[in-house]
């Protein structure tokens, strides 16, 4: 198996204890883990960080030795401002970039499948992308 990106919704499931999520989260980090190598990048960082005082919690919470921490490609912010310009086109109201579209792109560039909950955006904008989802 690939490298897996893991998504922020299943990072807070587990760092949560989230009652509909944590059981599917937790198996699926400890099936990835088993098999392949966990990866992050500055992004997901970045989400799963408000839910921490210090960023010495944060990092305990995302050891390095357990979550490789990736950096985001240029290639994937060109793709993920191709992306929202998409988005844009069709039907978006935002103003800038999402975030998925950063971590989708990061996957899409380096050929790493993502482990997510929610998938549909990604589904939606990279349908080649390799999903690990309920």
């Amino acid at each position: 198996m690939k490298r897996v990106l893991v998504d922020a919704n299943v990072l807070l499931d587990v760092l949560t204890d989230d009652p509909q999520w944590y059981s599917w989260s937790a198996g699926q980090l400890d099936a990835c883990a088993a098999e392949t190598e966990l990866c992050i990048n500055p992004i997901i960082y970045a989400e799963v960080s408000v839910g921490f005082e210090r960023i010495e919690e944060l990092d305990d919470a995302l050891p390095p030795e357990t979550f490789t921490r990736l950096e985001l490609p240029w290639e994937a912010g060109f793709l993920a401002g191709k992306i929202f310009l998409q988005y844009r086109r069709t039907q978006g109201s935002r103003s800038s970039p999402l975030p998925d579209f950063y971590i989708g792109a990061h996957a899409a560039i380096e050929g790493l499948a993502l482990l997510t909950r929610d998938a549909k955006r990604y589904r939606t904008y990279f349908p080649k992308l390799e999903l690990i989802r309920p």
